[in-house]
C-alpha cells in the first residue's frame, strides 16, 4: 500500500510517466461502429506557464532535441507538436490578467464588440456536439483559484469549473435515485418556466431602450438561450443510464494534496472521453497553498515563478513543472493505450491541447505561449516556430491554431476570436 492507504492500481503520481491501466469498455465498443467514432477535444491549462528556456527546443523541424520539460514525452515524440512564436497579442497588466484568454484569445474586457464575445475554443466545439452526449462539455479544475476559469461562453460569461473529484465521478458514473430523478425533473421544468417569464419581460424592455442597452440585452438573451438548451438536454438524459466502469476513487480523494489529486482528474477525463459521456473537456491546473499542495519545495509556486533567474528558485520550480509534464505524458499514454472501433487509438481520436495563457511568469509576459498539441489525427513529431521576425519577438496569432483545431473537429469556420485563418504547416495526413 502507498501513502494514505491508496492502492498501486489507483495511484497517483505516475513518476516518470508510469501508466495507470483503465478498463476497456466492451459495452461502448459494441454499440459504436468505425464510422461513428467521434473526435474529442481536451484542453489543459497551467496558470503560471513554464520556464521558456526549459520548454522550447532550440531547433525546429523533426530532429529537434527534447528539452528538460519535454523529456517525459520521449516515447510519444511522434504523437505531439510543440509550437513557439504563438500568442494572443494581449498585453495584460501584470501578466496574470491575460491568463483567462488562454482558450479564447480575447480579454474579457475587450469582448463586448466581438460576435461571440470571448468564447473559448472548447465552448465553440461544444456547440457542434450539442445533445449527442450527456454533457456537451465539462469544465474541471484542481482548486478554487479564479485563474482556473478558462472556459467562456458566447455571451462572455466565465463557466465555473468542478473541482471536487468525487463530484466529477458522481456526475459521470453515479446512478440516480428514482426520487432524486423525479425531483430533478420537476426542478428543470420550473427553471424553464421561470426563463420563459424572464424572456417575456426582457423582450418588452428591449423595445423601450436605446441601441447600447439593446446590445446588452442581446447578450443576455444569448445566455438565456444557452441555459434553455442545457435544461432541455439535462431533461433528455435523465432517463438514460450512466455508463458502468471498473474504476473507483480512493477514499477521501477530495482531501488529497494537489500532487495526489491531479492524476485522478486525468483518470476521470480519460474515462469520460472513453465512455462518450462528453467529447469536450477543459482542466485548469492552479491551486492555492504555501507549497502548492504536496511538493517538497520551500517557497510558494507563485513566488518561485518570479525566479529572476536565481538558480535555487528555478531548481525548485522545476520540481513542479516536471510533475506537470510527467502527468501529461501519463495521460497521453493512457489515451494511446485505448483501441477504438475504427482501428485507431483514443489519442488518435482526441486532440489534446496543453499550455498556458502565461508566456513567462518571471517577467509577467503573455508573449510566446508554451503550447503543445497532441493526437487528434494531425501529423506530429515536430517543433514548429511561427515568429515573424529573426529576433523572435513578433509572434503569430495563437488563434490560428484554434481555427485548425476547430476545423478538424468539424466546425465550419475560418476564424476564431481575432484570428482570421488556420495555422499554416499543421497537416492532417491524407
Amino acid at each position: 500500500m502507498t501513502r494514505r492507504g491508496v492502492s498501486r492500481r489507483t495511484m497517483l503520481r505516475g513518476a516518470g510517466g508510469a501508466l495507470l491501466a483503465l478498463p476497456y469498455l466492451e459495452a461502448m465498443a459494441a454499440s459504436t461502429t468505425a464510422e461513428e467514432v467521434p473526435l474529442r477535444m481536451a484542453c489543459i491549462g497551467l496558470n503560471f506557464g513554464l520556464v521558456p528556456q526549459l520548454f522550447f527546443p532550440t531547433k525546429t523541424g523533426r530532429d529537434y532535441e527534447l528539452t528538460d520539460r519535454l523529456e517525459p514525452l520521449q516515447k510519444l515524440r511522434n504523437d505531439f507538436t510543440v509550437f513557439s512564436g504563438l500568442d494572443h497579442g494581449v498585453n495584460a497588466q501584470g501578466g496574470h490578467g491575460g491568463v483567462h484568454a488562454y482558450l479564447s484569445g480575447v480579454l474579457s474586457k475587450n469582448s463586448a464588440g466581438m460576435p461571440e464575445a470571448n468564447i473559448s475554443i472548447d465552448q465553440k466545439a461544444a456547440q457542434l456536439v450539442g445533445a449527442h452526449t450527456r454533457y456537451p462539455s465539462l469544465q474541471l479544475a484542481s482548486g478554487n483559484d479564479p485563474n482556473n476559469m478558462i472556459s467562456w461562453s458566447a455571451s462572455g460569461v466565465a463557466i465555473p469549473p468542478v473541482s471536487h473529484v468525487e463530484t466529477i465521478y458522481n456526475l459521470l458514473f453515479q446512478k440516480m435515485d428514482p426520487k432524486l430523478r423525479d425531483r430533478t425533473q420537476a426542478e428543470l421544468a420550473a427553471r424553464t418556466s421561470i426563463l420563459d417569464l424572464v424572456k417575456t419581460d426582457a423582450e418588452y424592455l428591449r423595445r423601450k431602450v436605446g441601441a447600447r442597452d439593446r446590445r446588452k440585452l442581446d447578450r443576455y438573451f444569448g445566455s438565456v438561450r444557452a441555459v434553455e438548451k442545457r435544461l432541455v438536454q439535462s431533461s433528455q438524459w435523465l432517463d438514460k443510464p450512466k455508463p458502468v466502469v471498473d474504476y473507483h476513487l480512493p477514499a477521501a480523494a477530495n482531501t488529497f494534496d494537489f500532487v495526489d489529486r491531479v492524476p485522478l482528474y486525468y483518470d476521470l477525463i480519460s474515462l469520460a472521453l472513453q465512455t462518450d459521456s462528453t467529447r469536450v473537456i477543459t482542466l485548469g491546473l492552479a491551486d492555492i497553498g504555501a507549497n502548492y499542495g504536496g511538493f517538497q519545495v520551500s517557497r510558494g509556486y507563485h513566488q518561485l515563478t518570479h525566479h529572476g533567474k536565481v538558480p535555487e528558485y528555478i531548481t525548485e520550480l522545476s520540481i513542479i513543472e516536471q510533475f506537470h509534464m510527467n502527468q501529461l505524458a501519463r495521460f497521453l499514454s493512457q489515451l494511446k493505450a485505448v483501441e477504438e472501433p475504427n482501428g485507431k487509438t483514443l489519442l488518435d481520436n482526441c486532440m489534446v491541447l496543453f499550455g498556458s495563457g502565461m508566456g513567462n511568469a518571471s517577467s509577467h509576459s503573455n508573449k510566446n505561449l508554451p503550447l503543445l498539441l497532441a493526437g487528434g489525427g494531425f501529423r506530429h513529431g515536430e517543433h514548429k516556430s511561427y515568429f515573424k521576425d529573426g529576433a523572435k519577438k513578433v509572434a503569430s496569432p495563437a488563434g490560428n491554431l484554434f481555427v485548425s483545431m476547430l476545423q478538424r473537429f468539424g466546425v465550419e469556420t475560418d476564424r476564431f476570436g481575432t484570428a482570421i485563418s488556420s495555422l499554416t504547416g499543421l497537416e492532417v495526413p491524407g
